[in-house]
């Protein structure tokens, strides 16, 4: 049985973070969403649990619990053998290859598999929607129903009308 650590922030979780989790949920025999328990974040961990949890509800072999400390470590205590990311871009690209390395030089059994994002996802980011967000434009379309709702709780409900992203 192939076990598979999916770790992010998850703050909150995007159509294009479900879009890797159901793509990784056809390739292995588990997946695990690991969340990090940073500070400062707009949703607590707990919510972010509850968001994802619901998210992925369809998804009989996706699981998600928070953690904290080093990627590699959670994911011997779950017992995953591989580590599930999103890629989104060149510079993205980058950034998770660094990564990727220093994960295999401190867990060598682990494997690093890299899923490239669907392009109608390829602009989603978490920070981004909690911008739109924050200055209420309508994010639902980007996320999925119940975490936009949360959004609406948190900041308002989106102001629909003519103004563009951006000013």
């Amino acid at each position: 049985m192939t076990i598979a650590l999916y770790p992010g922030g998850f703050d909150p979780i995007t159509n294009g973070h479900l879009d890797i989790v159901q793509r990784a949920a056809g390739l292995f025999d588990e997946v695990v969403i690991g969340i990090y328990g940073r500070q400062r974040q707009l949703f607590t961990v707990e919510e972010r649990l509850e968001l994802i949890r619901e998210a992925t509800a369809a998804c009989p072999n996706v699981s998600a619990a928070g953690f904290e400390g080093l990627v590699v470590n959670y994911a011997d205590v779950v017992g995953a053998q591989v580590l599930v990311r999103g890629i989104r871009a060149v510079t993205g690209f980058e950034t998770e290859f660094d990564m990727a390395l220093m994960n295999k030089k401190i867990a060598p059994h682990l494997e690093s598999v890299f899923l490239m994002s669907g392009h109608e996802h390829l602009f989603i980011s978490a920070s981004r929607i909690r911008e739109l967000a924050a200055l209420r434009h309508p994010v639902d379309d980007l996320v999925p129903p119940n975490v936009a709702q949360a959004l609406e709780q948190k900041f308002g409900p989106p102001e629909r009308g003519g103004a563009s992203a951006g000013g």
